[in-house]
Order: structure tokens, then C-alpha cells, then sequence
């Protein structure tokens, strides 16, 4: 039996490419869901844009809705591991919440995060979704320790360290743009600071407060 009868249908041939195929279909995928938006990519855009057949997509991924999940799990786990490192740095919270928020803001800057769930609502799984949600959990799970650890060494006022983390990351996802498409800061590194000082204002110590008014 020669080696075209052994391989399963769809199943891409082997090459010499240092990147195994599905990791490149996954990173294709994001940068065009990221870009686009889920309604408007196709499997076919996808194919293309990894210069192999639609077949060999589907041989990995059974439907666009799967290779959304991966792509939004594996994206979910990069964040993560990017997040946990920056929290690893022998630095002040308020100073390793600032290097977060702007390493998020340089890479969704050309993101249009209006459009980017669009369409999923109704196309994923629950299970799908369920994995999303597991994934996001996981990602935002090192930001509440973060603060359970600066609570506990007295850095920051105690709170609800789920609260705090909910409330970090919605103001991550304030737009730099006004209603007229115009830019409210100059800079991403001025978005981040006015994003972490009006955090700050609500999480500092009090006798921090106090300090800086005398």
C-alpha cells in the first residue's frame, strides 16, 4: 500500500515546515477572526491564507464553530501565561498592572472587538462556549491572585479580589476612540496610565491617600 492510500482523506502530506500545520491554521484563524470578525471568515479564507486545501482545515477542525473554540482557548492561554509573567516581576502591583494594560493595548489596538463575538451566539455549542468560558476563567484567575496577595501584604485596601479583577479588566476594554472614530490619548502608554490611575484611586491604601494631600 503506497503512501497516498495509508493517508486519511484530508489528512495534509508531510513537509519539511518547521510549523506543524494545525498550529499555523490556529494562528492564521485568530489574526483573521481578530481582524474580521467570526460572521465574516470563512474556512475557505482560512485555506488560503495557510496556502493549503480547505480538506486539510477540515482535518483538523470538523467546523469553523470548533476552530473559533480552539483558536479563543489557545489565544485565552497565551494571555495567561503573558499575564502570569508580567505578575512574576519584582515590581509594584500599581507598576506590573501598568505593563499588563499596556501589552493588552498593543495587541488589540487593530482588533475590532465590536464584531469580534458576533455571530457566535447562536453558531457555538454549549460545550463550546462552556470551553471559552473555562478558558477565560483560567486567564483571569492570576489577576484575582494578584490582588489576594497585595490585599494580604497590605499594598492595596482589602476588597473583594474578584471584584477588583472584574473591574481591572472592563477598563481594559476601553476604547481609545471617541464616537467619531477620533482619538481620545495620543499614545497607548497615556491610555494605560489614565486607565491604571483612575484604578489606583479606588484600590490605594488609605493612609496613601492622606500622604499625598498633606
Amino acid at each position: 500500500m503506497n503512501e497516498k492510500q495509508q493517508r486519511p482523506l484530508g489528512r495534509p502530506r508531510q513537509t519539511d515546515k518547521k510549523q506543524p500545520t494545525n498550529e499555523l491554521i490556529i494562528q492564521v484563524a485568530a489574526l483573521l477572526f481578530m481582524e474580521n470578525g467570526y460572521q465574516n471568515v470563512s474556512i475557505d479564507d482560512v485555506a488560503e491564507k495557510c496556502n493549503v486545501t480547505k480538506a486539510t482545515v477540515y482535518y483538523y477542525y470538523a467546523s469553523k464553530a470548533e476552530l473559533f473554540t480552539q483558536t479563543m482557548v489557545q489565544m485565552m492561554v497565551r494571555i495567561r501565561e503573558k499575564i502570569r509573567m508580567l505578575l512574576q516581576e519584582n515590581l509594584p502591583l500599581k507598576e506590573r498592572l501598568l505593563n499588563i494594560t499596556k501589552s493588552h493595548l498593543k495587541g488589540t489596538v487593530d482588533v475590532k472587538m465590536d464584531g469580534f463575538m458576533k455571530g457566535t451566539k447562536n453558531t457555538l455549542s454549549a460545550d463550546q462556549k462552556v470551553k471559552i468560558k473555562q478558558a477565560e476563567a483560567s486567564m483571569y484567575e492570576a489577576i484575582e491572585n494578584a490582588f489576594i496577595d497585595a490585599i494580604a501584604k497590605n499594598e492595596i485596601r482589602e476588597m473583594n479580589p474578584t471584584f477588583l479583577a472584574q473591574t481591572y479588566l472592563s477598563l481594559l476594554k476601553v476604547s481609545n476612540y471617541n464616537n467619531e472614530k477620533k482619538q481620545i490619548f495620543s499614545t497607548i502608554e497615556e491610555v494605560a496610565e489614565q486607565i491604571i490611575g483612575l484604578f489606583w484611586q479606588g484600590v490605594r491604601k488609605q493612609e496613601e491617600h492622606q500622604n499625598k494631600q498633606q
